[in-house]
């Protein structure tokens, strides 16, 4: 039996929504790399100005570390929504996903190596295959475990880190600013020709995103198993029943990740506590989002007032990978050169104006077509066979 695309009718209106919010917050987050060589500075003594402290401040308590689990999440749901499917049909589903995320791997390190060094598709496609086996899992494990291979490892990278913070201040850097690849990132990205560009993202892409897959088996593949079991609970497609549960865990998730966020304002920001604030408070503040629009998505009201935004998650690589063209095109030196020279807060209103034009973009996209153009070359890569993106032709997107 073929395996076929899900069809408009099976989709789960929610996960687009909740995908369209995740890539508004990643974005926002997004911006400050960006703009500036974040990577090379400590933000919480970097930005002197009060307008850039206090937007910084906004960013990392609201934002920073608390969008990517809710994008990582779905990108589980919607692989063990796949796997049930194959189940459904009798159609072999390790095959069809090794397909789709090599696929993806190869969009990841397109966008990479020639975009943005910041990539997580080949992160999310490394982790898929791992997922393969994992999925298989049944449900009543699988959220155990995600959370034993996500909280052990991490609460010892922890106290390690602690530990070494108190027993000798000086071997673990806080307050750093590296004056030499800030200036080597601002001369690359700000002033270089597109090869310097491309030499110094390659750099950079090697230790944090080639390298970085193995530590996303602690840091990212757990979410992706936490959306994979919430899928084979049927969380989002139940919530209204479940709207009891979600109230209790929203606002639990809620307090207690927006006091981990602010563990560096309201004391010493340390590693340790950069550590607690991103690692920790990060997802259990995401949570607390996925709860609360999952809470607002059963109004009425709200679905219709933000169904365009659904739109854009519902084309959620061709946003993710736009939203980078554009932001390297503001920032970089063959665009307008904007590299170093804006506040956060008028980088924060940059994101907000994409992001709103890349809605109205998808919806009248969607008026016409009934997948997004990277989602379209993405399944027809997939599946081998002839699909139609024509609006009430073919098959729909995933």
């Amino acid at each position: 039996m073929n395996v076929t695309p899900t069809t408009l009718g099976n989709r789960v209106e929610v996960l687009d929504l909740l995908r369209g919010f995740a890539l508004l917050g990643v974005f926002i987050a997004n911006m400050i790399h960006f703009q500036s060589p974040y990577l090379y500075m400590d933000p919480y003594t970097w930005f002197s100005s009060p307008s850039d402290a206090a937007t910084f401040k906004v960013i990392d308590i609201f934002v920073e570390g608390s969008f990517y689990p809710i994008f990582a999440m779905l990108f589980g749901y919607g692989l063990n929504m796949q796997y049930e499917k194959t189940l459904a049909n009798g159609s072999a589903f390790a095959p069809m996903m090794a397909r789709r995320l090599a696929i993806l791997l190869g969009f990841g390190l397109i966008h990479a190596l020639l975009i943005w060094s910041g990539d997580v598709l080949f992160t999310y496609a490394a982790m898929g295959f791992i997922m393969i086996a994992v999925v298989k899992i049944p449900k009543k494990w699988i959220l155990p475990i995600a959370a034993i291979l996500y909280i052990i490892p991490n609460a010892i990278f922890y106290a390690g880190t602690s530990y070494l913070e108190k027993a000798s201040p000086n071997s673990v850097l806080s307050g750093y600013a590296d004056i030499q690849q800030i200036e080597l990132a601002i001369s690359a990205y700000g002033l270089g020709s597109y090869g310097e560009i491309f030499s110094f993202r390659f750099v950079e892409w090697l230790p944090f995103g080639f390298l970085g897959v193995f530590l996303a088996v602690v840091m990212i593949l757990p979410l992706l198993m936490i959306g994979a079991g919430l899928s084979k609970w049927k969380v989002f497609e139940r919530a209204g029943e479940m709207k009891g549960r979600i109230v209790v865990i929203t606002v639990m998730a809620l307090a207690a990740g927006l006091w981990l966020k602010a563990v560096p304002f309201t004391g010493e920001p340390t590693l340790a506590a950069q550590m607690l604030q991103s690692v920790f408070g990060g997802p259990i503040l995401a949570a607390g989002y996925v709860g609360l629009l999952l809470l607002l998505s059963q109004i009425p009201l709200f679905r219709t007032v933000f169904r365009p935004v659904s739109k854009a998650g519902r084309m959620s690589l061709t946003t993710y990978i736009t939203q980078s063209i554009v932001a390297t095109t503001i920032f970089y030196s063959y665009g307008f050169g904007m590299y170093g020279k804006i506040d956060l807060e008028t980088g924060v209103w940059i994101a907000l104006g994409v992001f709103i034009i890349q809605v109205i973009f998808a919806e009248l996209w969607f008026m016409k077509f009934s997948m997004g153009p990277l989602e379209w070359l993405w399944r027809k890569a997939t599946y081998g066979k002839k699909l139609t993106n024509k609006e009430g032709k073919g098959h729909r997107l995933s």
